[in-house]
């Protein structure tokens, strides 16, 4: 395909497919309409759905100086960018290399981890984190311990000279209820659970949510939202009818065409697909393979030719974008700034 020309002077038809395209309108509008609804510290976006330093330092700009991470990748990669003053790992990780790496970030912004059991415990204080969470189970079953087992694990921690900062929990098992009356009940109920173990465990931070519940938590303990697929979104939240727009696609080329059917060159291998297939405005998606997507326009006149590009949208942003190095920032067709998608990889 030749050598890409500079961003700036690069129009969409001059990328190389696929490729990940962030319209940066939407992408703004998207941040600052949550910044509003959830101002500074209410908010701690998730990184882990755009896995991107350039994105972050937008939602920084908004207002955001804490941040989620899902890995210690992440953790590692936002402290040397020097973007956030108050990284949160979500997640229990007992390798002591990656906690000792996260340990020496704290040289240059407060890293806090979650712990959910006394191996998780001992093994963030042997590395030297200063920090912790105690992660409640809130009804979905992956992390987190008991309400019980919370203040016994908070006084572990705490015997090992390590501050707990308070609870956190995750309600994904209610991300996707599809009456907005029911989500919102459920999410009061499973955060009934959090404020439970919140006053056993004491700490200034009660953390929880997701973009599917982001507006849900008037009249509950919590005071931080952790909030990811809103900047970008996906299929898959553009069900629930929220107020944030796509803003990210994988743009393809059509490379073949029958009397039916059209492909283009977007596959299993650039799209996250486990929340289903993904979408093309005004098409109908028959299947996806390694390296296409087969699908059939909507009418003849629409029909696509070789050549064309298509804007794919994902079903799923988290793992889309962690498939590709790269984002192109548009304008229009206009390119005009590339982001290295810098975080990923553990």
């Amino acid at each position: 395909m030749g050598s890409s020309p500079t961003a700036g002077t690069m129009n969409i038809a001059d990328l190389p497919t696929p490729a990940v395209v962030i319209d940066a309108a939407i992408l703004r509008n998207n941040i600052t309409h949550m910044a509003t609804l959830h101002p500074a510290t209410a908010l701690r976006p998730h990184v882990k759905a755009h896995k991107c330093t350039s994105l972050a330092r937008l939602q920084q700009d908004a207002g955001h100086t804490a941040f989620t991470c899902a890995t210690p990748r992440e953790v590692i990669g936002m402290a040397s960018a020097g973007v956030g003053a108050d990284l949160l790992l979500a997640n229990e990780v007992l390798d002591p290399q990656r906690l000792a790496q996260m340990a020496r970030a704290q040289d240059t912004t407060r890293v806090t981890v979650a712990v959910d059991s006394q191996d998780t415990v001992r093994a963030a204080a042997r590395a030297g984190i200063a920090n912790v969470l105690i992660d409640i189970n809130v009804g979905l079953p992956r992390c987190g311990c008991s309400v019980d087992d919370a203040p016994r694990l908070a006084d572990l921690a705490r015997s090992l000279g390590v501050e707990v900062r308070g609870v956190m929990g995750y309600e994904g098992h209610l991300m996707m209820v599809a009456d907005k009356q029911e989500r919102r009940d459920k999410v009061h109920e499973a955060m009934q659970i959090l404020a439970d173990a919140s006053l056993r465990v004491g700490g200034d931070i009660v953390s929880a949510g997701g973009t599917g519940t982001f507006d849900m938590y008037d009249g509950t303990v919590v005071n931080e939202v952790q909030t990811g697929s809103y900047a970008l979104m996906d299929t898959y939240y553009s069900q629930l009818g929220l107020p944030f727009h796509q803003a990210m696609w994988v743009l393809g080329t059509v490379i073949s065409v029958s009397p039916e059917w059209a492909v283009v060159d977007v596959g299993l291998k650039a799209l996250g697909m486990d929340h289903g297939d993904p979408s093309i405005d005004q098409h109908k998606v028959w299947f996806c393979s390694d390296e296409h997507i087969t699908f059939s326009p909507s009418d003849r006149v629409s029909f696509p030719s070789i050549g064309d590009q298509i804007r794919v949208t994902p079903g799923h942003i988290d793992p889309t974008m962690s498939m590709h190095s790269t984002a192109f920032v548009i304008d229009g067709d206009a390119v005009i700034d590339q982001w290295p998608i810098d975080l990923r990889g553990w």
